[in-house]
């Protein structure tokens, strides 16, 4: 059997969202011939057939942020709540990479926070979330609220033949994810062949975006030398608010926005400052991102178009159902 191209064994399809993203995982799953019969061995290989399903990402919903740069607190989680729930495709389950809630010394004030976001979270009608924290929820006290309200902050589960692996790299206080959860991590993948498709989803990113932003993680290469022998990895995080895609050798390290305010493009700016609010334009740079992909005939072979749809003030406000901004394809 031939080597599949490694760069397209996991691929974005179906409807993604500009306040967060939806993935489809092997949806060439389903094909024939070639293709079919790589899926086919992957199974055999490790215990469990690959079939196609989809899966949502949102990141930094910042519960408890109020003023500059955005007075809206909750609202986009809300509303992205409501698209979830709308979506013609119900997707398996939810991957939220941290920053749930915003950072506070008075313990009784992010229970509070926590219980909100939970209260939110829960309206989503998915079969499964699943959360890794952000330093806003577990810098501060080195996670015990959040394991108190979520339990671990680091574990793994399969889904569909995919393995799932939740890193903490935000609990100790620094960007880091540490020895012993790197021991962890070598025990967790040891079961499996280096072919078994792993998605991890963790908060900060595993490589060197932008070091002087805190846009990295310490022992992400440590992390990184764990995972290069497995074929089919991919990482999601948050952490940056902004979509991003970054290829590492054959890993692709995939960012949602936030889901409170935007960061810009660190090629294009030496400040590290939030877009400014607009009141206009209330969801800017939190719209809707369509991703189609489709199946040319060949094995994992596809084409990739992208259409992104920005939110209103009408539809912000509710007023006259839906009104869209498309804009052209950005990837």
């Amino acid at each position: 059997m031939k080597e599949v191209d490694r760069r397209r064994f996991m691929k974005i399809a179906g409807s993604s969202l500009g306040i967060g993203v939806l993935y489809s995982a092997m949806p060439s799953a389903r094909a024939k011939g070639e293709a079919g019969a790589f899926f086919g061995e992957l199974g055999k290989k490790n215990g469990e057939a690959v079939t196609p399903f989809t899966f949502l990402q949102l990141s930094d919903a910042h519960v408890g942020f109020d003023g500059p740069p955005d007075p809206l607190g909750t609202k986009a989680f809300e509303r992205a709540v409501e698209m979830v729930n709308a979506l013609p495709q119900r997707p398996d389950l939810v991957l939220f990479t941290g920053d749930l809630t915003h950072d506070t010394e008075d313990k009784d004030t992010h229970a509070n926070r926590m219980r909100r976001f939970l209260e939110i979270s829960k309206r989503m009608n998915v079969p499964l979330v699943k959360y890794v924290p952000g330093e806003h929820d577990a810098g501060l006290d080195a996670g015990q609220m959040y394991r108190e309200f979520l339990g671990e902050s680091y574990y793994s589960f399969d889904h569909r033949g995919v393995h799932f692996i939740a890193l903490d790299n935000v609990s100790r206080a620094k960007p880091e994810v540490g020895p012993d959860q790197l021991a962890w991590l070598k025990k967790d993948l040891a079961r499996f062949d280096k072919s078994a498709p792993i998605i991890v989803f963790t908060h900060r990113p595993l490589f060197d975006l932008k070091p002087e932003w805190e846009w990295f993680t310490s022992d992400g290469d440590d992390v990184m030398n764990v995972l290069a022998p497995y074929q089919n990895v991919t990482v999601l995080y948050g952490h940056i608010h902004r979509d991003d895609e970054h290829a590492v050798d054959h890993v692709h390290h995939y960012a949602a926005r936030s889901l409170i305010f935007a960061f810009p493009d660190p090629e294009k700016t030496a400040a590290k400052k939030p877009f400014p609010f607009d009141k206009d334009a209330p969801f800017k740079n939190l719209g809707i991102r369509l991703v189609h992909e489709n199946f040319a005939g060949k094995p994992l072979v596809n084409t990739v178009s992208v259409q992104d749809v920005e939110l209103t003030t009408r539809e912000f406000m509710g007023i006259n159902g839906i009104n869209q901004i498309l804009r052209n394809p950005s990837l």
